[in-house]
């Protein structure tokens, strides 16, 4: 049962992570750099304290506690991911929503759940899974399986998308009428994204001491009733520190080499609608990582949780792909191919949630 809610707090968080760049879509006369710091604003710097008040009171209190060295390390990280999440919005710029997203993901994926495990294996932290484990174990083999399929669907996604590509390199724009499509600048993107993206799930563990003290205060008054949901929220706030120094400098200077200051405050523009789409993204951004937190206290952080957090969102991606029609006009070849992507991806997220009830 818990394996099962676990999977269930993962959909979920994939559903929003898939979901949050829909509304940016629907932002009309700002330039990239200025729905997606708006938006970022509310993803890395104020629902992410609000959700710890809310559940977490004595958040700030645990952070100041924290060892220079904890907080130095989630940071860093947090640093590090930030420079992936602002690639990864240019990646699904050119690249779309659907293909984007999978390649990045697909690569987060792949790094973000080896590289911990290979690294506790040579260091001899007790207490974590190693990558010894994926051989040893049926639940491990499992996994493992799972992570191969995975990596099979996503190799289908992208070829669906070099397919595309082929398909409509005379026109001007793409099906789906994006006039940024650029798969070449998009895959050079969506790798380094990709890679970088990964250390989001180094910095819960570089973190992961304050979120054990949360989860002891937490005990300590609720005694008996298992691991506490939201013990991750207090890391989230250090780790997305990193993430919004990234992309303020960053589109802060896009809004000056661009002179699009002017977009914050232009009347010409559906001001109040912008804003509340760009809230509404950014807030649904942070949800992937509030339910990502509820499902890893419930499998713990290793490399399933990781494994089906992005398998769950690149799934919900191309999903949204095909609802924006993003594949529209496609000939009935590459149609298929993100279709089987898509179920391969399906058939990963089975095998790894199998694997963790063992």
């Amino acid at each position: 049962m818990q394996a099962l809610l676990g999977v269930i707090f993962h959909f979920i968080g994939g559903f929003a992570s898939g979901s949050f760049y829909v509304p940016y879509k629907k932002v009309k006369g700002w330039a990239w750099e200025s729905f997606w710091i708006v938006g970022g604003l509310f993803s890395w710097l104020i629902v992410p304290p609000l959700a710890a008040y809310l559940t977490i009171p004595n958040f700030t209190e645990i952070i100041s506690q924290a060892s220079s060295d904890i907080l130095r390390y989630t940071y860093m990280f947090g640093f590090l991911w930030g420079i992936g999440g602002l690639t990864y919005g240019l990646g699904v710029r050119y690249l779309g929503v659907s293909l984007g997203g999978s390649i990045i993901l697909g690569l987060s994926m792949v790094f973000g759940s080896l590289m911990p495990s290979i690294y506790y294996y040579f260091s001899g932290t007790e207490g974590k899974e190693t990558i010894d484990m994926f051989f040893n174990t049926r639940s491990g083999n499992a996994v493992l399986i799972g992570l191969a399929i995975c990596v099979v669907g996503i190799i289908l996604c992208a070829k669906a998308g070099m397919l595309k590509e082929k398909q409509f390199a005379k026109q001007e724009e793409d099906s789906s009428g994006n006039k940024d499509y650029n798969f070449g600048l998009g895959i050079v993107v969506a790798i380094v994204s990709g890679i970088l993206s990964a250390c989001f799930n180094f910095g819960l563990e570089a973190g992961k001491p304050m979120a054990i003290v949360a989860n002891d205060l937490w005990k300590a008054v609720n005694p008996g009733q298992g691991e506490f949901l939201f013990q991750n929220n207090v890391t989230y706030i250090v780790i997305l520190w990193g993430g919004l120094t990234v992309n303020l400098v960053w589109c802060v200077f896009l809004n000056l080499k661009n002179k699009t200051l002017s977009d914050y405050g232009n009347t010409k523009t559906p001001l109040l609608k912008n804003y509340i789409l760009c809230a509404l993204a950014g807030t649904t951004w942070y949800l992937q990582f509030f339910f990502y937190g509820m499902g890893e206290s419930k499998l713990g952080n290793g490399p399933s949780s990781w494994i089906l957090h992005m398998a769950f969102i690149i799934l919900i991606s191309n999903v949204w792909g095909i609802v924006l029609k993003e594949w529209k006009g496609v000939n009935k070849k590459t149609y298929n191919t993100i279709i089987a992507g898509i179920l391969t991806i399906i058939l990963s997220i089975v095998i790894v949630g199998y694997g963790r009830t063992l």
